[in-house]
């Protein structure tokens, strides 16, 4: 096989890997497993190596995870099997002159690294990707009727979450932050907000809350599904 010709395969490879990385990651970010954790676990399950660590007691908790961590492993079984080796075939089996010639070959990669570096390096770009995701996964799951809570990380008890206001709950319409009660009834704290695509900002006493606004916030990761009318994921689930 040619040296452009592999680079070729390495890099398509390389970025279905990253893309497909990123759905699941987002998947289990909806379902209560904080970010890095989820990351780290779905790399383990797709690439079938077998790492684990006493946080998979956190997708074993819950009958959710474990089913999206047994679809995981199936598809990662299916795509090293099927597509993998389909591609290296085809690759295989192609000319040089039919990639277009040395030149050609040579761009793809380099343009194949400049889109991984792009994806997973401006929070941005990243950030759409997640939502488009996160709006697939709700049509998937049911959950389009219902506010998004993506888990950035779990600090004790408590966590951190980027809650995303499809719909105002009638709780929030209207009030001022102060109003809410989230802080005294419910100990959730605003870190952050962002109305209309502007950059996060921390709220004051007098901030409103619409629908389409972002919220980075801080408390019990089921008070905060509940305070904003997200569907919980969190609790343990029979066997």
């Amino acid at each position: 096989m040619n040296i452009y010709v592999a680079a070729t395969l390495f890099s398509i490879l390389i970025i279905l890997y990253g893309l497909i990385s990123e759905v699941f990651t987002v998947l289990f970010r909806l379902i209560g497993l904080p970010e890095e954790k989820a990351r780290f676990q779905v790399i383990s399950l797709l690439t079938g190596c077998g790492f684990t660590t006493r946080e998979s007691e956190m997708i074993l908790s819950s009958r959710s995870r474990r089913r999206l961590a047994r679809v995981t492993m199936l598809f990662g079984y299916v795509f090293n099997l099927t597509i993998v080796s389909a591609f290296v075939n085809i690759f295989v089996a192609m000319k040089v002159s039919q990639l277009g010639g040395w030149i050609y070959s040579f761009l793809v990669p380099l343009g194949a690294a400049i889109l991984i570096i792009s994806l997973f390096r401006f929070p941005g770009l990243r950030s759409r990707v997640d939502r488009w995701i996160e709006g697939f996964a709700a049509k998937l799951t049911g959950d389009t009727g219902y506010n998004s809570i993506l888990l950035i990380d779990q600090l004790g008890q408590n966590s951190i979450a980027r809650v995303r206001l499809k719909t105002l709950p009638e709780a929030l319409g209207g009030k001022t932050l102060a109003e809410t009660g989230l802080k005294p009834d419910w100990n959730i704290i605003v870190l952050t907000v962002e109305h209309d695509n502007a950059p996060a900002e921390p709220p004051t006493a007098e901030t409103v809350f619409s629908a389409g606004d972002r919220l980075t916030v801080f408390g019990d990761y089921r008070q905060i599904c509940e305070a904003f009318g997200a569907r919980e994921h969190f609790a343990d689930e029979a066997l």
